[in-house]
């Protein structure tokens, strides 16, 4: 501490979440260090408390976050480290799989991918491309060369478990899949498309002379 002026060091982090209802504490989306009598307090501080009209969405940025802790502690001294805002995401009542659903899902994957790779083995005539290889290797031609099919067959659905890195709950190895990088990105954007939103909302609000 300097000079006797309690002090207090955050670092918000880049997602949260909490339950539609209750209120957005300090201790939910930052970590801190403080003066010992003062740092329970601090964590339990309510920052602001969404409203249905928030969305499932809400930014927390640190002029909010000083704000409010200077009006409980007005002499105390702020550090921040980290990005300047936290978003917040607002989850519902907790609801249960609906499994029926799940199996629509996941029968709508299974044919529709079936269908892709069998509409590409015909476009570019994989049958006729399995007759000519067995036929140059055997010397033999055949209709159905399941000599080839049977490990082609099982060598696509191998491949796609070692690309996708996953066999149902399990991982191979640390390194990321392809579709969770994906998944990632695609995140990263959402996220950046809310922040860049929210901080106009704010701004208008200030426009308005609103306090948040």
């Amino acid at each position: 501490m300097n000079d006797g002026v309690p002090c207090l060091y955050i670092r918000l982090r880049r997602r949260a979440r909490v339950r539609r209802g209750v209120g957005i504490r300090l201790g939910d989306i930052a970590q801190m260090i403080a003066e010992p009598q003062m740092e329970e307090t601090l964590r339990q501080l309510e920052l602001i408390r969404p409203s249905k009209e928030d969305g499932n969405r809400v930014l927390i940025d640190m002029m909010l976050i000083v704000r409010s802790v200077k009006e409980a502690f007005p002499n105390i001294q702020i550090e921040q480290f980290g990005e300047p805002h936290v978003l917040v995401e607002i989850e519902e009542a907790e609801r249960r799989s609906n499994i029926v659903a799940i199996v629509l899902v996941w029968l709508l994957l299974f044919i529709g991918s079936g269908l892709a790779i069998m509409n590409f083995h015909a476009d570019v005539s994989m049958l006729e491309v399995h007759r000519r290889i067995y036929e140059l290797v055997t010397g033999h031609r055949v209709d159905h060369p399941l000599l080839l099919q049977i490990p082609y067959s099982l060598g696509i659905g191998i491949g796609m478990v070692l690309f996708f890195n996953h066999l149902f709950k399990k991982k191979f190895n640390e390194e990321p899949s392809p579709l969770e990088v994906e998944m990632f990105m695609y995140q990263e954007n959402v996220n950046h498309y809310v922040i860049t939103e929210e901080y106009r909302k704010i701004h208008d609000r200030e426009q308005r002379g609103d306090r948040p």
